[in-house]
């Protein structure tokens, strides 16, 4: 009797270890996951500010002929050229993402302040070059903006996964940080000032 008990207890005992053992391996397996899944969007928000940058890159590709053309018809406004050159230059300089950011939101304003400035220069509206460059510039401000969105997306995700139980244990331990947002240029921010007189 009692070697039937201890055989009982040995049993109950090996049952315990092999329940502990599969519960551990069931843990550690879904933390593994969950930092696959943030290495994977941590990876995704590279990706998606990569998309960015080529397009940014494009966009001061198109500068030094968009400059070419107005530096003659706009004399009086040299002071918008220098704040683009500037700004591409800053740009080009820029290691990080928020430099990128930063420099990009000087360019969208001083595009924005140039092309205000086109439009009262008919000189400048009537030559072929400028209207090519600006609806180049144009259209990738557009496909900018919308690859701006995907990747404000993605770092939301990332952010959210990061702060939430038990991923952010997962993240402190694997040293994830959060990403940073790209900020929306204060030229998209304003309102259209239109006149119905």
């Amino acid at each position: 009797m009692q070697l039937a008990a201890m055989q009982l207890g040995w049993m109950v005992a090996v049952g315990i270890v092999v329940l502990l053992a599969v519960f551990a391996t069931a843990m550690a397996s879904y933390f593994v996951g969950l930092h696959s899944d943030l290495v994977a969007l941590r990876s995704e928000c590279d990706r998606q500010f990569a998309k960015v940058d080529v397009l940014l890159k494009e966009r001061h590709d198109e500068l030094p002929g968009l400059i070419a053309t107005c530096r003659d018809h706009v004399r009086d406004e040299q002071g918008i050229l220098e704040a683009i050159v500037d700004a591409r230059t800053a740009y080009l300089r820029a290691s990080t993402i928020e430099q990128k950011t930063g420099a990009d939101k000087r360019m969208s304003g001083a595009l924005k302040a140039l092309f205000a400035v086109a439009e009262n220069h008919p000189q400048v509206k009537a030559d072929a070059n400028f209207t090519q460059v600006r609806e180049r510039i144009t259209a990738l401000e557009e496909r900018i903006a919308g690859q701006r969105l995907a990747y404000n997306q993605t770092v939301n995700e990332y952010n959210r996964r990061l702060a939430r139980v038990p991923s952010n244990f997962v993240a402190a331990l694997g040293h994830f940080t959060p990403w940073p947002l790209y900020p929306v240029p204060e030229a998209a921010r304003k309102d259209v000032n239109e006149s119905f007189a």
